[in-house]
């Protein structure tokens, strides 16, 4: 009986134990913690796990396991978490964080099943479900690497086997490492990243912490920004995505009055902005102290330097593709900002069950005393008084500004997915300035001047009201047809509209007469672009990628220019419409060499001509941390912003399309090469370029003079110059991307001269032309507090400045005072410098997030020159003396509540 026993016993622990080796785990585990799905498991299956606490925070799991073995059940619960386990016995499993041991990390805990394989996916964001555009995949151990695309779609050819370990990376957010495993499909993988958010004094260990603020080594002439990850670093109280970009080698940190990018030489015009699609044609707010992109709808930029892809064109210099936000595709989502300068806010939601979000983002200024200080800084005239270039006696008039002004910005984005493959979204835009600078100066501000009494009462009303804006809006369909072919249709609407009315009314008061003069001026552009997009991506093989496509933009640009209501100086009304299809091939050898070739043919209808624009670069990769690159390539401008110059009030721009006769079309060659030396911690890039640039335009108001003494009037018979352009120079970056103390150091050397006829046998410094410039960025992470500074320095920019004066008489019988001039661009601003520093704190209300603190810029407030305006009264020449922005501290909060 006892052995009987004995035997039964046997045979019962047999059948548990082959119980316990057939478990099958089942559940469908949607936006649940990981560590309540392990709970659920525990209780369950009565399975036991090792791991520490702070491994599990902030970790949401949405899978289902469909009655899968433990081992494989654990393997995709796990999917995209950073986390790695180790089975111990039958029931018993260790978690622990990938980055624990790079052996653990390397090696899978399951046998491949498939081997040379083929995976495609998307990278999204963990919270919200965006997806990331131009995220970096990379399978460890082997030099695989991609990018995804603009909606965040990826393609890996020749993948070793179905257990590789991949190495997801995006700007602003955690570097990932996911492991793949033989029972997971290997199409339509979805990826998620964490966003480094507030974590207090949290250690996230979902994956490996790569906090850099900008991705450098992700092609030739080529940097991307996340505005996500640019929010500590000083600001006028708002993140401001362009005024980060002027603080990158290659874009002019100097120009404080424009958020518009000098690049490489080049000017604003010459830059292709993109948002969403649409082209964005002027880009400041409030003199350009900011810009007119709302941080909380940009997700992603892209800043193409030089030597740009065959898909962009239109553009001398460089293109900014910045994509908007999709919304919230998990949850409701709201926030808010408050600055001294405006109030800005957003609202986003998901509909359709999570495959669409709408996403409204704002933001409206208000003229508080912070508000009215800068528009003075920008608007009044400088008390002090200088010498003269020729020694001419002059003094300085106060002017009495009475302000009113305001600009606001809309966003409005629908995104929808039907499929894991198609994306639909509708974007809008719209931002407004409106500035009344008007202003009245009397003989108050020349009493104690003259050494006595005036014998004379002076009143000048000023005028001045601009209104300038965009208005912007796309409609797109995207498709991922297969692991191969992808395809992206735009259709785009934009509008710019500029209007100055600067007309001045002066009475002049004497013992027997009384003398009033009315003059000024009033401009008007209005600027339509109506563009549709086909942009095709088809993957060969590993080795051959081909983008094709074509572009049809149609332009209406009106613009007109009156002098005392009487004289129409100028009167355009343009339209064009240009017909573009490009190809291109990059093709990879040895996994070491990429070559880049294509082509771009533009059929211009003003001029019915086509326009042949050939590409070619190429990346050598001497080693894994060592990369040679190279580029050149043609371009062509048709939309060209013509510069008015006007040396007694300040040099205006105006949009034209070129016609080959009176306005010429533009073109440029890049040429470019470079080195880059990358580790896991710095990044250090030199690149060196040379760009001639043909076509060139400007206008001017220096009318020559015709006749004697009371005969003499002006002759307008040439209104536009024309010449040619040569930019060069030498750029540095020394990158820190991880640690505590991140940031970068820059510096560029550069030349830019231009060669007009009308002024000059001579070359002479283009106004934007720069010798030296160095850049210092940091930021420093001390828990929940984070510092933050930048510092410029820029030699001086070059300027024409009077050396005389005459009085013209005008058609309509009035006369005004016209200037004798000196050598073109001859003089040279003082050299610019500033240093800005701040302190953001971060912390949570409840389960929302908040951030506070505190910018000053220009900290040792620095008199940094903008420009000079002259004018003669009573024989006397005098200058108006415009500085930029002094000392100016600033406080912001914000809080959302995702």
């Amino acid at each position: 009986m006892k052995s009987i026993f004995t035997l039964l016993l046997i045979l019962f622990s047999i059948n548990v134990n082959q119980a316990q080796t057939q478990i099958k785990i089942k559940g469908n585990y949607q936006n649940k913690a990981l560590d309540l799905v392990l709970l659920d498991l525990k209780i369950n299956y009565r399975l036991e796990f090792q791991y520490d606490k702070e491994l599990l925070k902030n970790i949401t799991i949405n899978t289902s396991i469909p009655g899968l073995p433990l081992k494989e059940a654990i393997s995709t619960l796990l999917q995209g978490t950073g986390i790695d386990f180790e089975l111990k016995g039958e029931k018993t499993v260790a978690l622990f964080s990938s980055r624990q041991k790079n052996k653990k990390l390397t090696i899978s805990s399951f046998n491949p099943s498939r081997t040379d394989i083929t995976i495609s996916g998307a990278i999204k964001d963990q919270n919200n479900g965006e997806t990331l555009p131009f995220a970096s995949i990379i399978v460890e151990g082997t030099s695989l690497g991609v990018t995804s695309n603009v909606d965040g779609y990826f393609t890996i050819f020749n993948v070793p086997n179905d257990t590789a370990l991949l190495k997801i990376s995006y700007i602003g957010y955690q570097t990932l490492y996911y492991r793949l495993s033989p029972e997971m499909q290997l199409e339509g993988i979805e990826i998620r990243l964490q966003d480094f958010g507030i974590q207090l004094e949290e250690v996230i260990v979902k994956a490996i912490k790569e906090e850099q603020m900008l991705s450098a080594s992700s092609g030739i002439s080529r940097i991307g920004l996340s505005p996500a990850a640019l929010n500590k670093l000083p600001s006028y109280g708002e993140r401001d995505v362009f005024r980060s970009l002027q603080l990158l080698p290659g874009v002019s940190g100097s120009n404080e009055s424009s958020s518009g990018l000098y690049v490489r030489g080049g000017t604003p015009d010459q830059n292709l902005v993109l948002f969403d699609g649409f082209t964005v044609y002027h880009v400041d707010h409030l003199f350009g102290f900011f810009s007119a992109f709302n941080a909380n709808a940009i997700k992603d930029v892209q800043l193409y330097k030089g030597g740009f892809d065959a898909k962009y064109g239109g553009r001398l210099s460089s293109v900014v593709d910045l994509t908007g936000k999709d919304g919230n595709t998990e949850t409701f989502n709201i926030g808010a900002g408050l600055s001294p300068l405006s109030i800005n806010g957003f609202v986003e939601t998901p509909f359709g069950g999570g495959k669409g979000s709408i996403l409204l983002a704002g933001r409206r200024s208000f003229q508080s005393n912070f508000y009215n200080n800068i528009f003075d800084a920008y608007t009044e005239s400088s008390e002090t008084q200088a010498e003269a270039p020729q020694n001419l006696g002059r003094r300085f008039a106060q002017q009495e500004v009475q302000p009113n002004t305001y600009f606001y910005d809309l966003n409005a984005k629908l995104s929808f997915k039907p499929s894991f493959n198609d994306e639909i979204s509708i974007s809008f835009y719209n931002g407004i300035d409106n500035l009344d600078n008007s202003r009245n100066t009397d003989n108050s501000a020349f009493q104690g001047r003259f050494g006595g009494n005036l014998n004379f009462n002076f009143l000048r009303e000023n005028t001045d009201l601009t209104e300038w804006g965009n208005w912007g809006s796309s409609a797109k369909w995207s498709r991922q047809w297969n692991s191969r072919w992808y395809s992206n249709l735009n259709l785009s609407y934009s509008n710019y509209f500029s209007e100055r009315d600067r007309s001045n009314k002066t009475t002049i008061e004497r013992a027997d007469t009384t003398t009033v003069l009315t003059f000024g001026s009033f401009e008007y552009n209005d600027l339509k672009d109506i563009s549709i997009k086909l942009d095709n991506e088809f993957k060969l093989n590993a080795s051959n990628q081909l983008d094709f496509g074509l572009q049809i933009t149609a332009n209406d640009i009106a613009y007109e220019f009156t002098q005392n209501d009487s004289l129409n100086i100028l009167n355009r009304q343009d339209r064009g419409t240009t017909s573009s299809f490009y190809f291109q091939n990059k093709h990879t050898i040895n996994n070491s060499l990429i070559l880049k070739g294509g082509i771009r043919s533009s059929l211009y209808s003003i001029t019915k001509q086509i326009y042949l624009e050939p590409r070619v670069s190429f990346t050598y990769l001497l080693s894994d941390q060592i990369r040679l690159k190279a580029a050149w390539g043609k371009y062509y401008q048709f939309a060209t912003r013509i510069v008015r110059e006007d040396i007694q009030q300040g040099s205006r721009d105006f949009w034209l399309l070129a016609d080959d006769e009176q306005v010429p079309i533009s073109s440029a060659y890049h040429h470019i090469l470079g080195i880059s030396f990358e580790t896991n911690t710095w990044l250090f890039d030199a690149e060196a370029y040379y760009k001639t640039m043909d076509g060139l335009s400007e206008y001017s108001t220096r009318f020559a003079p015709t006749g004697i003494g009371p005969n003499r009037q002006l002759s307008y018979e040439e209104f536009f110059y024309t010449g040619t352009g040569l930019a060069k120079g030498l750029e540095f970056l020394l990158q820190r991307k991880v640690g505590q103390l991140t940031g970068w150091a820059s510096y560029t050397l550069g030349e830019v001269k231009y060669d007009f006829a009308a002024f000059g046998d001579q070359p002479f410094f283009a106004n934007q032309d720069v010798t030296h410039e160095l850049k210092l960025v940091g930021n420093y992470k001390l828990g929940r507090l984070t510092f933050g500074a930048t510092f410029v320095y820029a030699t001086g920019r070059p300027y024409t400045a009077p050396t005389g004066y005459y009085e013209i008489s005008l058609l309509d019988g009035s006369s005004t005072d016209f200037f004798e001039i000196s050598d073109k661009n001859s003089l040279r601003f003082n050299d610019y410098h500033r240093l800005d520093i701040s302190a953001t704190f971060d912390f949570k209300l409840g389960s929302s997030k908040a951030s506070t603190g505190l910018s000053l810029f220009n900290i040792y407030n620095r008199e940094n020159t903008w420009y000079k305006e002259y004018e003669v009264i009573e024989g006397e020449l005098f200058e108006t003396d415009v500085s930029l922005l002094g000392f100016t501290p600033s406080l912001f909060f914000t809080w959302s509540l995702h």
